[in-house]
């Protein structure tokens, strides 16, 4: 039997491994990319789970997100050099090719750059989560995803707006902590003020005493009294503080009772009106 010589035996195992190392990058790359997307679920609810309040689990899921996006294009992207090595192109020129036309490219996509370092500063500063209601770019709405390019809202209405994070110059978050329902309410000029307040006092104490309403209420009603002197209107202004995102619920409700309460007490509520005043009679001249 004739032996292959040594050399030839040489190149064919080197022929035959070239591409099995390529299929092996390539299936440890997918492996990779498989177990960053059912792991990553697991380990972020996991730590959630461990959070003492609602705002430290919405930041875990927020940039747990942005995490699970940074591990798969890092996997994908060493995978990529790898299997360019093994077709045995220099990875290192290409390193520093990509680094002058990173250069370049930043030149000319300043406002994708600015994108991705708001971003990064929104999630480390946690001034926004997931489930948050905020106002950014003169946008309201809930966020429903945050990523080092945008913000994606989506308002009462169902309108999704997507937002770069470069726009994004001051944020109002209405939900971080608690928030206040501020309620003004109008009566006539002619009702005694005290009375009306008592009542508006009795309104409030029911609504915390309510199984549905009480637990959004983390305190009594606040009143801070007259507010202004309107049109044809005392308005008296009132709040409650409550938990973050049922400002809006509370204050409906509280408005709801309030009618109710002042139509039994017979509080005149005002509305816009024109009152006219005929002139008397002109006297007459000879």
């Amino acid at each position: 039997m004739t032996e292959l010589p040594t050399e030839t035996l040489t190149q064919l195992l080197n022929d035959f491994a070239t591409p099995l190392r390529i299929v092996l990058i390539a299936g440890l790359g997918i492996l990779l990319q498989a177990a960053i997307q059912r792991l990553m679920p697991r380990f972020r609810e996991s730590i959630a789970s461990r959070q003492e309040t609602q705002e430290g689990m919405q930041r875990v899921r927020t940039l747990s997100r942005v995490l699970r996006y940074a591990l798969t294009v890092a996997v994908t992207i060493v995978t990529g050099l790898l299997i360019l090595g093994e077709f045995g192109i220099s990875v290192a020129p290409l390193l520093g090719a990509a680094g002058v036309a990173g250069i370049a490219i930043g030149f000319g996509a300043q406002s994708l750059v600015k994108d991705y370092f708001t971003g990064f500063f929104l999630l480390l500063e946690n001034q926004i989560r997931i489930g948050d209601v905020i106002q950014a770019a003169d946008k309201t709405g809930v966020v429903e995803e945050l990523t080092l390019r945008y913000l994606r809202l989506r308002d009462y209405a169902g309108n999704v707006y997507y937002v770069p994070n470069g726009q994004i110059t001051v944020v109002t978050n209405m939900s971080a902590g608690y928030a206040y329902a501020v309620i003004d309410l109008g009566v006539a000029y002619g009702e005694d003020v005290d009375r009306v307040i008592a009542t508006m006092q009795e309104v409030g104490s029911a609504l915390r005493q309510d199984t549905r309403f009480g637990p959004k209420i983390l305190d009594d009603l606040e009143i801070a009294g007259v507010d202004q002197w309107a049109d044809s209107a005392v308005v008296i202004r009132c709040r409650f503080r409550v938990a973050p995102g049922e400002q809006w619920s509370v204050r409906r409700q509280y408005l709801r009772q309030a009618k109710a309460a002042f139509d039994r007490a017979g509080i005149e509520i005002p509305f816009p009106h024109v009152k006219i005043v005929a002139p008397e009679a002109l006297p007459t001249t000879a």
